[in-house]
């Protein structure tokens, strides 16, 4: 993960489910073929919209929910970085578990709009609106997560470490 992130902004609401995320029905399907059900529920449509690098901003309790890979999916879409007021603790350290990043960010869901642009500094926990030029602060991402994700997820950490075989 680069030190800095740059992107589009998607809004989406509090209380989002993992089941949102990821419907159920998709979940016996060929993994490569998820992410184009990705909040087919609520945003049909949208997938077709989203570039690679985009940003999702969320209101409170971001990836509520199950288990699912939720994060992976909207890694495999391309999606940059889930931003929101508060994440869900289980979908935060699945998503990095995958080498996605996910940050809360108190303020962030009213100081952007959709199809703004995001700067984020996981590292010092900086968050600028490029377009409009708000500037918020949070906790930085702890050094291990990072490294999590700069490994591209924990399974692919743990091979260089030489602590898994290599499937």
């Amino acid at each position: 993960m680069a030190d800095i992130l740059k992107g589009r902004i998607w809004k989406f609401g509090d209380d989002i489910n993992t089941d949102l995320i990821v419907p159920g029905f998709a979940l016996g399907k060929p993994e490569e073929e998820l992410p184009k059900y990705c909040f087919s529920a609520n945003r049909p449509g949208w997938v077709d919209m989203v570039k690679k690098g985009d940003m999702i901003v969320g209101g409170r309790n971001f990836g509520t929910g199950s288990s699912r890979p939720a994060g992976k999916v909207l890694k495999d879409l391309g999606i940059a970085c889930v931003l929101a007021e508060s994440i869900n603790g289980l979908f935060m350290r699945i998503s990095v578990n995958y080498g996605f990043p996910a940050l809360p960010c108190p303020g962030i869901f009213e100081a952007f709009e959709e199809g703004d642009v995001a700067e984020v500094d996981f590292k010092q926990g900086k968050i600028t609106n490029q377009t409009r030029g708000v500037v918020l602060k949070t906790s930085p991402l702890p050094e291990m997560l990072v490294k999590i994700i700069d490994a591209g997820g924990i399974i692919p950490m743990l091979e260089a470490e030489g602590c898994l075989e290599q499937a």
